[in-house]
């Protein structure tokens, strides 16, 4: 069977963790607990192409993505980078933050993901998309499970395919 490792990146708060535990074990905790270091889980994706276990790691969130150990992206073969929608400094370096990344492991496929959609009107969620100068793949919302599931299965097809 094929595996795969996939990282959730991003500044903190975004809610990596929470996209993790509502793919992983299909729970949402209302308390924020900061992640330190790496969090691992692992899930089974059936695809019409395949079967891929997905190594998920949740690493701490920062500010500034060169401050992520290089290490952890060894071996990587996608990338998901969350941004929370309600907090702007969470994406005003988003560009600079995917060169960094890209640079660091030039196979990797990188997903943008908006988190938080739960929170905000689809009026302000396609303002969003003007300010923002890259494509964002998709909105979620950990909370409701929304596009949750649908983010990590395309991702999985993708790296089937």
């Amino acid at each position: 069977m094929l595996s795969k490792k996939v990282i959730l990146t991003g500044s903190f708060g975004v809610g990596k963790t929470s996209l993790f535990e509502r793919f992983i074990n299909n729970k949402f905790e209302d308390k924020y607990l900061t992640t330190i270091g790496v969090k691992v889980g692992k899930k089974l994706v059936n695809t019409d192409k395949g079967d891929l276990s997905m190594m998920i790691w949740d690493i701490a969130g920062e500010v500034a993505q060169n401050k992520v150990p290089t290490s952890y992206f060894l071996g990587t073969s996608g990338i998901i980078y969350v941004f929370d929608v309600t907090r702007p400094s969470t994406y005003r370096n988003i560009s600079e933050d995917l060169e960094y990344l890209k640079s660091i492991n030039k196979l990797t496929t990188i997903k943008v993901v908006g988190n938080k959609k739960d929170l905000v009107s689809q009026e302000d969620l396609d303002k969003l998309l003007e300010e923002i100068p890259l494509p964002v793949n998709l909105f979620t919302s950990a909370k409701t499970g929304e596009n949750v599931e649908k983010l990590f299965h395309d991702f999985a097809v993708e790296m089937v395919g």
